[in-house]
């Protein structure tokens, strides 16, 4: 089973997530504080990771084409609804619904 070392505002957590599993669910399931608001469709950015180690995978076309109209993002920069957990990593949870001030989404589907 992967190991996800999840970093947000409130610390640092590790949590071991089902390999397949989108990543923003894998993070909020696990108590962890992650804005997302389109539902998992790759539409918004509010799910946002810093991937800091291991292999996020490759980027889906919607990924790639969303990331692309924001400015000044580098490139480990990844929306965590279109990941899919496929072995250790660690990242950095960038936006969380307390500290924005925005009510989550809808959930996105597994």
């Amino acid at each position: 089973m992967p190991t996800i070392i999840a970093e947000a505002t409130d610390g640092t957590q590790t949590i071991d997530a089902q390999e397949g599993r989108k990543l923003v669910l894998a993070i909020e399931d696990a108590g962890i504080d992650i804005l997302h608001r389109c539902g998992g469709n790759a539409k918004c950015t509010t799910c946002r990771v810093e991937v800091l180690a291991g292999d996020a995978g490759e980027m889906n076309e919607a990924e790639r084409n969303r990331l692309a109209a924001e400015a000044g993002l580098t490139e480990n920069i990844r929306l965590s609804c279109q990941i899919r957990v496929q072995g250790d990593l660690e990242v950095r949870v960038l936006r969380q619904a307390s500290t924005t001030g925005l009510a989550p989404g809808t959930r996105p589907s597994e």
